[in-house]
This record gives C-alpha cells, sequence and structure tokens, in this order.
C-alpha cells in the first residue's frame, strides 16, 4: 500500500469488501456442493459472465472487457467449449471472424445458480427494502469499478 493509499481509506468501505468477500466465499461454496452445477474457474465465470450479457461478442471485445491477455481468453475459451459452456460460429459478415456465444448447457446452469443464489440469500433474512438498497448500491460499485477500469486501459 502506497503512502497515497493510507490517505483515502475510509473503514466502511474497506467493511463493504470484506463483506461482499465473505458473500461470495459462503455463495461459492454452496454452488459447489450442487453436483448438477458446471464447475468453472475464476477466469471462466468472469468470461462467461460478459457473454452471456453479451452474446455475440467477439474474442477481442472479451479479453479487452474483462482486462484477460489473450493467450489467458485463448485458454478459458477452449476449456469453456470443452465443457460445453460456449460455441463459436462464425461471423455473418466475415467469416473469418469467431463470435461467442453460450450454449443451451451454459443457460440452464446459469438458471440453476441463480435458483441456488436466490434459495440461499433469501433464507439470511433481509427485506425487501434493504435487499433493494443494497443491490442498487452494489450495481453503481460495479458500474464505476468497470468505467474506472476502461478509462485506465482506454477500453
Amino acid at each position: 500500500m502506497s503512502a497515497s493509499d493510507d490517505d483515502h481509506i475510509d473503514g466502511r468501505y474497506a467493511d463493504l469488501a470484506d463483506v461482499v468477500l465473505a458473500l461470495a466465499r459462503t455463495i461459492s461454496a454452496d454452488a459447489h456442493a450442487d453436483p448438477g452445477v458446471v464447475d468453472l474457474t475464476a477466469t471462466e465465470i468472469n468470461v462467461m459472465r460478459f457473454v452471456d450479457r453479451h452474446p455475440g461478442a467477439s474474442p477481442s471485445t472479451v479479453a479487452a472487457a474483462t482486462g484477460l491477455h489473450r493467450s489467458n481468453l485463448s485458454r478459458a475459451l477452449r476449456d469453456l467449449e470443452a465443457k460445453g459452456m460456449i460455441d463459436r460460429v462464425a461471423d455473418a459478415a466475415d467469416g473469418r471472424q469467431a463470435r461467442l456465444v453460450p450454449t443451451d448447457r451454459a443457460a440452464r446452469n446459469l438458471a440453476r445458480l441463480r435458483a441456488s443464489w436466490s434459495r440461499l440469500l433469501s433464507s439470511a433474512g433481509a427485506d425487501d427494502d434493504d435487499l433493494g438498497s443494497a443491490l442498487r448500491l452494489l450495481t453503481r460499485l460495479e458500474t464505476g469499478l468497470a468505467r474506472s477500469a476502461q478509462r485506465e486501459t482506454g477500453v
């Protein structure tokens, strides 16, 4: 941590990050307990999340958006194809270019995960107002961090 980082410490943000990481570990452990869920690495999850939200994206677009080097992305794509989670389809305008699309298996896997996440978190006792506020805050933080990353990388 640099000296300038010390000047910008707000314990609330650090506490929020700590809670988010703890929740992520709990949610991940719960999902891994389901034998019907396809096990993905953190890199594969990152790629699938983008491709699911942007079906038909090119590999270079996915690499730029996820911050992955092309070699790391290529490995993740090979592994996701082997797991039946992603297909490469020819670009209609330029058959030499590939477009990435999630498979039906990926859609079923995501639906199963979302149901598991909903079940797990709904049992924790948050009310609808808390849930709405938390979702809005975390979405704003995710969007803000994505914008910062885009500015830093020029993408």
